[in-house]
Parts: structure tokens; C-alpha cells; sequence
């Protein structure tokens, strides 16, 4: 299974026994697989069984899954709901003189009020109405796997694109990176320069600090892990089966890195402002990943 969008819709149409069916289905994102279902109570019956086709097609959406059966064959006489053909009559003589209309009730309009012709509760569900009602939500459901599968492989290019990115920065911080411990050196040196008022340093004891120091700002295990998580998040892309919920972890621990990077990488003047601006940067592209990792199952 390639890497999918959440969203997508279908459109099915299919002959049935005694008449036609038609299953729509549209997806949309959600955290988990959830299912509502629009059909009339005659179908009720087979809920359960579409339920069960959804639940092996799809693993995340919130889906509206539309059913309709319009019947062709004749209904036979005691379909017809009688009470409330006879409430339907009533009505309309009440309102016709009322309202002033010239006109006499139109039985063909009468028998498609909803309700009107009604298959007997006593009716067992037909098996074949159910087999192409099932036959029916699996096309439906394999357009609409492939209209996500299209819209996934789109979105993952693009987050593939936007994860090279990011490590062409990882990069460029790691290259920067290497001038920073002499900037450290430097920046402890004229301190301890002021503060001693030209007295000798001790070269092993600025050494030390200066190690201290380094060791407290240095990036280097955040960019490593950076760029580990960069190519774990490709390979999720390039793979397949579900990956939304992996990838939203993932990302988190992305996001998390490059907050580390920004708080340790103050005070080294001009270095440090490039390594800021660098990592602000990849901030934006991992929420970006992240925006669009919310569409994939």
C-alpha cells in the first residue's frame, strides 16, 4: 500500500436485484477511522457488513458514506403505507382550498414522499441486494484509494523535497560549526582579558574553560540526530503502509532539536546569528513537513 492522502471521494453505481445502487464516499482527515453512514432504513440490515468492507480498505479518515437504492420493480400492495397515503390526501384537501389551488393530488408525486412505499418488517434482508450493496462500497472504496493514493504520493514529494532541504542546512550548520570552538576560545579570552586587567593567563586553565564552555554550546549531537531523523522521515515516505502517525512523532522529536540548537547558540556574534537564522529556517520546514503529514493515513 503506497503512502496515502485522507483525503479523496467516489462515486459508484451499480444494478442491484429489483433495482440500482449508488455509494458515495468522501474522505476527509481525522486522528482515527471514523464512519458515517446516510442510507435509508431498509438497508439498515447490511450497515454492519459495509462497516466491516470500510474497516479493511481504509485505516484513517472521517468518511460519509452515502447509500441509494432506488427500486424498479413494482411494489406490490402491501408495501403501500397506507395511513400515510390516507394523512398525505387529507392534507392536500385541507390546504387547497385554503391557499386557493385549482388542482387534484398527483398520486405519482405521493408514492415518492419518503416512507410511502415501505418494505414489510417481517421481509428477511435479501442476499442478493446485500452482495451487490457490498460489491458496490468495494468499488467505491478502491476509486477512492487510488484517488488518496494519488494525492499521497503528491504531498510525500513534496515533503521529500522540503526534508532535502532541511539537511542541506544541517550542512551548512555543521561547516559553520567548525569555526566555533576558536570563537569560544576568543570570546573567553578577551573576558578574562578584562577582567585580570592584563594579567598572564594561564594557557592550560583557559584551555579547560574553554572546553567547558564549548561542551555546554556545542550542536553537534543535535545536528547528528537532526540529520538521523531527516533520513528515518525519507525512508517513512518512501515506503509504504500507514505513516501519519509515525510521522507526527518523529517530527516532534525534529522540532525539539532545532529548539536545542537556537538556545545554545547565542553570543557568537556573526557565527551564531548565521547558525540561528539557519535553524529558524529548518523550524519552518519541519512544521511545513508537519502541516502536511496531518493529510497522510
Amino acid at each position: 500500500m503506497s503512502t496515502r492522502s485522507m483525503t479523496g471521494f467516489a462515486r459508484v453505481r451499480k444494478t442491484a436485484p429489483d433495482g440500482e445502487i449508488a455509494v458515495s464516499i468522501k474522505s476527509v482527515n481525522h486522528r482515527g477511522l471514523d464512519m458515517h453512514f446516510h442510507m435509508a432504513a431498509e438497508l439498515d440490515p447490511f450497515e454492519g457488513a459495509i462497516r466491516n468492507t470500510v474497516k479493511a480498505k481504509v485505516a484513517r479518515g472521517h468518511l460519509q458514506v452515502h447509500v441509494l437504492f432506488n427500486r424498479t420493480a413494482a411494489a406490490d400492495a402491501s408495501s403501500l403505507n397506507r395511513p400515510l397515503l390516507q394523512a398525505y390526501l387529507q392534507a392536500f384537501r385541507e390546504a387547497a382550498p385554503e391557499f386557493g389551488a385549482d388542482s387534484k393530488p398527483d398520486l405519482n408525486a405521493a408514492l415518492r414522499v419518503p416512507g410511502m412505499l415501505q418494505v414489510g418488517e417481517s421481509a428477511e434482508p435479501d442476499a442478493g441486494l446485500e452482495q451487490a450493496l457490498l460489491e458496490a462500497t468495494q468499488e467505491a472504496l478502491d476509486l477512492l484509494n487510488r484517488f488518496r493514493e494519488r494525492e499521497g504520493a503528491a504531498t510525500a514529494e513534496e515533503m521529500s523535497q522540503r526534508c532535502h532541504s532541511l539537511c542541506a542546512m544541517v550542512s551548512r550548520m555543521e561547516q559553520i560549526r567548525g569555526g566555533a570552538i576558536p570563537a569560544f576560545q576568543k570570546r573567553l579570552r578577551d573576558k578574562l582579558s578584562d577582567l585580570l586587567h592584563g594579567t598572564g593567563i594561564d594557557p592550560q586553565r583557559l584551555a579547560q574553560e574553554a572546553a567547558l564552555l564549548a561542551d555546554r554550546s556545542d550542536i553537534a549531537e543535535e545536528l547528528l540526530r537532526l540529520r538521523t531523523h531527516a533520513a528515518q522521515l525519507d525512508q517513512m515516505l518512501a515506503g509504504d503502509g500507514e505513516v501519519g502517525k509515525r510521522l507526527d512523532f518523529l517530527l516532534q522529536e525534529m522540532n525539539r532539536e532545532s529548539n536545542t540548537i537556537l538556545s545554545k547558540t547565542g553570543g557568537l556574534g556573526d557565527l551564531g546569528l548565521t547558525i540561528t537564522e539557519l535553524a529558524l529556517a529548518a523550524k519552518s520546514e519541519i512544521d511545513k513537513i508537519r502541516e502536511q503529514s496531518l493529510n497522510l493515513e
